[in-house]
């Protein structure tokens, strides 16, 4: 079985954790899979002049899948469009804390035999998720003067990963963080 559309998993709510006074075991999740966001910088750290930030504009859960295809489109611009002798620092500010539950039920003929329904919905693990607030940064990209524009294009076209509509806002540097 393949994965489940994002919409299934967008919305922020509160996570049901459920407790088991007689068996204390009951009330752990066992086995998170793996993140696939394999790195969350990417490029040379330097002093840049200028920031470019991917905020979320609603609150919203955004699975790793989303976040690590977001942060290829970005590196692969940005290498792809800048000149010879610009760098860039790319950073993803979010982490993918939230364990992702799935209650499969069993479908086709013959399944109401050995299913249990919702008696034992807790759920196996199936992946994990980043909790964001409306406002929160996703994404910063730092460069120099005459690549604000390639940062603000790759950025856009990170955003048509995620399942949120983001904000691109550029500011001057400061430190990096």
């Amino acid at each position: 079985m393949g994965l489940r559309p994002g919409r299934c998993y967008r919305k922020l709510k509160r996570p049901y954790t459920r407790q088991s006074i007689r068996v204390p075991k009951k009330g752990y999740v066992k086995g998170v899979p793996a993140s696939k966001i394999t790195q969350f910088e990417a490029g040379k750290k330097d002093s840049y002049d200028n920031v470019v930030y991917m905020n979320a504009e609603r609150t919203v859960q955004i699975r790793h899948n989303a976040l690590e295809a977001s942060r290829i489109i970005v590196v692969q611009e940005l290498e792809k469009r800048l000149t010879k002798g610009s760098t860039f620092f790319m950073k993803v500010r979010v982490f993918p804390h939230h364990v992702l539950r799935e209650n499969a039920l069993a479908t086709g003929a013959g399944a109401d035999r050995f299913q249990t329904g919702m008696r034992q919905s807790f759920g196996k693990p199936v992946g994990t998720a980043a909790r964001v607030r409306a406002g929160q940064t996703i994404i910063e990209v730092r460069v120099f003067g005459a690549s604000v524009p390639i940062a603000k294009l790759a950025l856009k076209k990170a955003s048509y990963k995620l399942p949120t509509p983001t904000k691109i806002l550029v500011e001057p540097a400061k430190l990096i963080r």
